[in-house]
């Protein structure tokens, strides 16, 4: 899967090697440290903010991912599970809550592989 926009999304590697971490701290249940970002990368030096205020935009990626998060979680609870109206609301808002870090790390990592693109020439170690 290296070489693709998914594996840079899911793994929060840089987008242009796939090699290096964009995130100082791995976990992000970390709030105090959920967008703490490197200001490069470590392997193929990439600048990861390209001006002020770049990851504004990820907030519209974030949203649409909440919906898609909200939609399936009631869904599921409500026509899967027969959960009445309040408790699927109930269901829907404890399953933002709780992936509220994954879907805003998600969305900054969306947000950036728009923009950079694989290099495979950049993703050789720099030892080679």
């Amino acid at each position: 899967m290296k070489g693709t926009k998914i594996y840079s999304i899911f793994t929060g590697t840089c987008p242009v090697c796939h090699t290096g971490k964009m995130y100082k701290e791995r976990n992000a249940y970390k709030i105090s440290k959920i967008f703490d970002m490197d200001e490069r990368c470590s392997h193929c030096d990439t600048k990861f903010k390209i001006e002020p205020s770049f990851f504004y935009g990820a907030m519209y990626v974030s949203y649409a991912l909440g919906i898609a998060v909200a939609t399936a979680t009631f869904i599921l609870a409500h026509f899967a599970f027969h959960l009445g109206l309040f408790s699927s609301f109930i269901a829907l808002i404890v399953a933002l809550v709780v992936l509220m870090p994954i879907i805003a790390r998600i969305a900054r990592n969306i947000w950036i592989n728009l923009f950079f693109k694989y290099d495979k020439t950049k993703a050789i170690s720099k030892n080679d």
